[in-house]
Order: C-alpha cells, then structure tokens, then sequence
C-alpha cells in the first residue's frame, strides 16, 4: 500500500477503490491508484504519488536497462547464422527465452508477470511436451522436442507453461532454440565433444544438422531479438538522462481564466430594506500557476514541496459579499510563495503521518468524499468545492494523520494554525495562537458505490472571524470590539455513484460559536445538493449542477449591540430573516490529458440572506493545463 491515503493529496471517492488495499496518507482530488498498493510491502516513488503525481518507476528502468545490457552484449555473438564449426565457439549466453516477450509486443517492453531473475520462479522442463501451450504442429517441434530431450535446454515456470497460457509465437519459438544453442555449446567442449555432464549422451552430427536447419528457419526472429533489444536500451537511455531525478518528480498546474459579474445593487444596512450602493467589477482576464516537487526518500515516504503565483483576487469588497468568490482565487501580486510543505510517512502499515509549515489542513489532509472538489477541474465556485466548515480556522501549518481503521472506515485527524510561524503575540499567532483548527473526519464506505465523511472540528478565533471565507464568517457586529470566540462544527458529507456517467451527494453544516468574555452563541448552518456527471458527451469530461445555501446565521444570542445580523440596527439578536439559494452549473471539456476548459455560471439569489439586494450572476471561462 502506498503512503499517502485518499484526499490528503486527491479528492476521489473513498470507495472507489478497493479500501483493505489503500494508502494511508494520500491527497487531490487526483491520487488514486497508487491506494491500492500493499502496505507491508516497500514500494516505489511512484506507488506513493497521486494520479496527477504519478512518476515513472525509474528503479525498475534501471534494472531492464542492466539486464538488457547482458542480453544485448552476450546476444551479439550468437544471433547469426552459424555453420558446424562456429558452434563450440558460443560462450557464457543466458538462456534468451527467460527474458524475451510476445512478438506482437515488440514496440514496448512489460515485464512478465513471473519475473525471469527470481531463483524460484523458474524450474527445468525436460521435455516440450511438458510446455502445455507449444503446438506440436510442424516439424520445428519434433526437431525441438528431440533436442530438449537430449540435452534439457528449455526453462519452462513452475506451473509448466511456456510464457503464459497461450500458443507459443515463432518468435519465443526462436527464443527456445537459442537457449538449446547455448546448452549445446555447453555440452561440446574443446576436445572430444564429451557431454559436459559426463553422462553417456553426445553431440552427435544429426543434432548439429538439425541445429543448423532450424537457425535458417528462424534466422529473421533470432535477428529481430538483437532489433528489439537495442530499441529497449535507446529508449531506458534517453528516460534516464532526461530524468528530472530519481527521487523527485516536478508537476505543474497553470490556470487563465476570464471572469465578470453583473452590477447588483445592495442593501448594505438592511434596516430600511432599501440598497444604498451597486457593486461594480469589470471584467477581467486573470491568471495562476503552481509549481510542485514530490519527493520520496524511501518509498514510504513523501515530501512535497508546492510554490504558487497569481493575481485572482477576490470581488468581496466591490460587491459587498463574499458569496461570489471563485475556487481557482491566488492573488499574490504574481509574487512567487510557498504553499505547501510538508512531510508525509508511515507509522505503522495502517496509520500515516503529516508535518508540516505550510499545506496541512482540514482540506488538505481529510478524505475527499465530493467528485466535484479541485480549483482547476471541479465546480468553479468556492462555495462549490466542498463543505465551508472544513475552511474554518484557514489553517495553514500542523500535524495530521489518516488511520485505516477497517476495510470501509478509515479516520483522519488535523490540528493546524494559520500562522504557525509567528513569533510575537500569542493571542495572534503561534502553533498554539492566534487562530487554529483541530478536527477529525469519520470516512465510511457501506457500499462500494457511496462514500460518507462525517466532520468535527473545534476552531478558535481572536477576532471574530470564522474564517472560512464564504456567507456569514463574521461573528460579531462591525461597531463592537472584537472579541475571541471559540467555534464546534459538525458536519456530514455524501456521495452517491449510481452509474458510471452520474452520481449524486450533498452535504450538510452546523456550527456554534461561544465567545470567550460575552455571553450568548452565534449559529449558523449551510447546505449543498449536486449532481455530476462523468464523462458528459465525451470521455473524461464533466458537468455539474448544484444548488445549495451558503453559511447562513440562524441564530444570534449575543448581548445588544453585538449581533451582527442587526447591527444596522442596534445589535439586537436574532438570526437572518432571509436565505440566500446559490445555483451553479459548469461543463468541463478535457481536450486532452493536460488541458481542459471549463465555462461556468453561477446565480445567488437574495444576495447576502437579503430578499432587498439584487440576485449576483457570475460567469467564468477557465482554461487550466498541467504538466
């Protein structure tokens, strides 16, 4: 099994694999073969990295490479058309047909599923009536037959079977007749052609005939063997010279997007009900790019390291709400930062472990249950992404870990700050300042075609701020002194795949804030319904509908004046009269492997949990590509 488990580095569904065989760390949304490996078993770089992480295997290129420099080396010498008096003269050749493939794959080297180097895979077959799948058709297997008899020159597997359960190709057929020419050799020494084995047998001139005709019967595929290997060395050559590393592979994301919205107007105080301003954005042409290296040491281990620039940021403050934010947002000014960094390993065969500055984090580091989830190939909303409860706190460096508990129920835990690296006041920042996060995620699979996380997460705040970035984050009235609070959030969500081309899911979020120097809570709830559907019109395409309501402040007990729902209005409590209702729909196109584009649009209605402001309508056309 490899390293990381499902979500930490990938959001795909937590059953759609096997789950006995899963990682126990692993991310994004993209990862997620590589879940499916044996977890007491060592595995390679490449078996710890997610889909869009995945490497090429370079120790094993390295080993076909080496053996096929023996091949190639000791093949040279022999693959000729040879008379009587050349034949004692072939030396120290490894049997050809322990290691040659199917003709019909000539253009790319596989390895067979029994690895021809094991000791134990192999045994000695003395007859070729012993090899179940050579056809004994023509007279090149009576020809063959009598010399395996004679001399045992065939190495057949342990189950009798000659290259799999197939008839036998010309080509393999020739790969046998070379191993007998190499077993021949080593039967006829210099002087006197006595049986090298000192039993009663000899090499006789009917055998060195019968040798002879059939090198000419197969003298094209003795040929091609030497073609074959030589087009396997170029190539292992050229992957091992243009290799980034043999321990790190880099991945990059780029993201240009063209965005606008309406100009709704707002009632920015809603006591009279009447809107005082008009958000006002243009239209704007945008982009981002990120940069990632992932790097493993042992095998069972993963160190990533990601760096990110862009200049998306959000239209909160020209629209006087948060609620339309895109997924894909990094604004840096184009400044280049670090966004990840941290270290991911194994300790035990069922529990992983993640450290680190940057990148660890509810998001990060719990399983993705949504099909919809990932800044530059799911829904285009932030709102979107995944259940807003999950942001809370914006953590940004901690620790985690993912325990696989059983087949179907695994349990990821993440205590994060989000400034970590700040060395002055405690009260805003610290490992244990400032705002922080701890949380755990319950991840179910029943069935092997629904997934269930179920969230917790406690979060403290020093001024107010929920910190999750969409519909109400703001605990207390804009006119009151901040003050810190500490959150509960509890939360659930579902993903249901029906058929390969559509599933269904939602999910559902609760939180309630206690301030620490008042009395009284503050509530809030949001819900999300979806439906996506796979490989719309195309194979690998996607398109979502979703249609949900954004963190809404349902209750707020607070003294007066600091409420915020009211805070127009003397800060009285009470929660929000109104319901924003956020439609989305999106269709991702995959013009290829590397890039897609995706036009999107999304609607909120009642603006803000206000039925006075006007409904936003944000449109996007979002054009992302990997390598």
């Amino acid at each position: 099994m490899s390293l990381l488990m499902a979500s930490v580095l990938t959001t795909v569904p937590i059953s759609a694999v096997n789950l006995p065989e899963k990682s126990v760390i692993l991310p994004d949304n993209s990862v997620q073969q590589s879940r499916q490996d044996n977890l007491s078993q060592v595995v390679s770089p490449a078996e710890i990295t997610p889909p869009e992480f995945v490497q090429p295997d370079i120790t094993t290129s390295s080993a076909i490479k080496n053996k096929y420099e023996n091949i190639l080396r000791r093949s040279r010498e022999k693959i000729q058309f040879i008379s009587y008096p050349n034949l004692p003269q072939l030396k120290d050749t490894q049997p050809v047909a322990e290691v040659v493939q199917n003709q019909e794959s000539t253009e790319e080297f596989s390895q067979s599923p029994h690895p021809p180097d094991s000791d134990n895979q192999m045994s000695q077959v003395t007859s070729v009536s012993e090899l179940e799948d050579v056809q004994p058709s023509d007279w090149a297997f009576g020809a063959l037959q009598s010399l395996v008899e004679r001399y045992g020159c065939i190495a057949g597997y342990a189950d009798g079977t000659y290259l799999g359960n197939r008839a036998i190709s010309r080509y393999e057929f020739a790969a046998g007749l070379n191993a007998c020419l190499e077993k021949i050799n080593e039967a006829m020494p210099a002087a006197g052609y006595a049986y090298a084995n000192n039993k009663i047998n000899t090499v006789n001139n009917e055998d060195l005939i019968l040798l002879q005709r059939l090198q000419g019967e197969f003298k094209a595929e003795l040929q091609q063997l030497q073609q074959r290997v030589e087009v396997v060395e170029s190539r292992t050559s050229e992957l091992q010279g243009n290799q980034f590393s043999p321990t790190t592979r880099l991945f990059g994301q780029a993201i240009f997007s063209v965005q606008g919205t309406n100009s709704p107007d707002v009632d920015l105080f809603p006591r009279d009900r009447v809107p005082e301003r008009q958000g006002k954005t243009n239209l704007t042409f945008t982009s981002s790019a990120q940069l990632t290296l992932a790097t493993s040491f042992t095998g069972r281990d993963l160190l990533l390291t990601g760096l990110s620039a862009g200049n998306l940021g959000s239209n909160a403050s020209l629209l006087s709400t948060n609620m339309g934010r895109l997924g894909f947002e990094s604004n840096t000014d184009n400044n280049l930062v670090i966004s990840d960094l941290s270290y991911r390993f194994l300790a035990s065969n069922n529990l992983g472990i993640v450290v680190g500055t940057a990148g660890v984090n509810p998001i990060n580091t719990f399983r993705g249950i949504s099909p919809l989830e990932g800044s530059s190939d799911g829904a285009i909303s932030l709102f979107g992404q995944r259940n807003p409860i999950l942001s809370i706190g914006n953590g940004s460096g901690g620790i985690a870990f993912d325990w696989q508990i059983s087949d179907r129920i695994s349990l990821q835990g993440v205590y994060s700050a989000e400034i970590p690296s700040f060395p002055g006041d405690t009260k805003q920042g610290g490992l244990f300042g400032g705002r922080y996060t701890a949380g755990a995620q319950l991840s179910l699979a029943p069935t092997n075609k629904i997934d269930v996380g179920i969230h917790y997460l406690y979060s403290h705040s020093p001024d107010g701020l929920l910190g999750g970035g969409i519909g109400d984050s703001q605990l207390i009235s804009p006119f009151a002194n901040p003050t810190a609070f500490d959150t509960q959030a509890i939360g659930t969500t579902v993903a249901w795949r029906i058929n390969p081309n559509l599933q269904l899911g939602g999910w559902g979020g609760f939180t309630s804030s206690k301030p620490l120097k008042l009395s009284g809570t503050v509530e809030t709830t949001n819900w999300m319904v979806f439906a996506a559907f796979p490989n719309l019109l195309r194979f690998g395409n996607l398109g979502g509908v979703l249609v949900g309501q954004p963190p809404k402040m349902t209750s707020s007990t607070l003294p007066d004046g600091f409420n915020f729902p009211n805070f127009s209005d003397g800060g009285t409590a009470g929660g929000r009269s109104d319901t924003s209702i956020h439609v989305e729909v999106f269709y991702r196109a995959q013009l290829s492997d590397n890039i897609a584009l995706t036009p999107g649009l999304f609607v909120i209605f009642n603006l803000d949990h206000n039925a006075a402001n006007d409904a936003l309508i944000v449109g996007t056309l979002r054009a992302s590509f990997r390598f």
